[in-house]
């Protein structure tokens, strides 16, 4: 078998196209979790604590100002930003509860289907059926 071969069959197998939906998907949805953080979550986190703008909050390793903006004071130097770690993972924790949400939905519409009828085995359907020629 070639390379080429083997390779055609492993991409067209279910999972694979499953997967690559599944990233794609997951990527669009990511896009959204980071603008519900940065966009809606964290101006309200940062108005709560008293006006913080956690994408801005860094300490100076380099001898910078602290009153510089982040970007001003990344050009003067190093700075360990910790404001955007903090929204990362914040980011994070909430993608991942609302993945934990999807599989337990998942897994709860898995669980109420009803199970599939038990198939009789094939000498009780063959003496039915010589059952049923005997009737006629």
């Amino acid at each position: 078998m070639s390379v080429m071969s083997e390779f055609k069959q492993f991409a067209l197998k279910g999972n694979v196209m499953d997967l690559a939906v599944g990233v794609i998907i997951g990527g669009a949805f990511g896009k959204i979790v980071d603008s519900l953080v940065n966009d809606v979550i964290m101006p309200i986190v940062g108005k709560v604590f008293g006006g913080f703008d956690f994408s801005n909050m860094y300490i100076p390793l380099n001898g910078q100002s602290p009153d510089l903006a982040l970007v001003e004071a990344k050009k003067l130097g190093a700075v360990l930003a910790y404001g955007n770690f903090v929204t990362i993972v914040l980011n994070f924790i909430i993608l991942a509860f609302i993945i934990f949400q999807m599989v337990k939905f998942m897994n709860s519409l898995k669980s109420a289907e009803p199970p599939p009828p038990e198939v009789a085995p094939e000498d009780i359907v063959l003496l039915r059926e010589i059952r049923d020629s005997l009737k006629k």
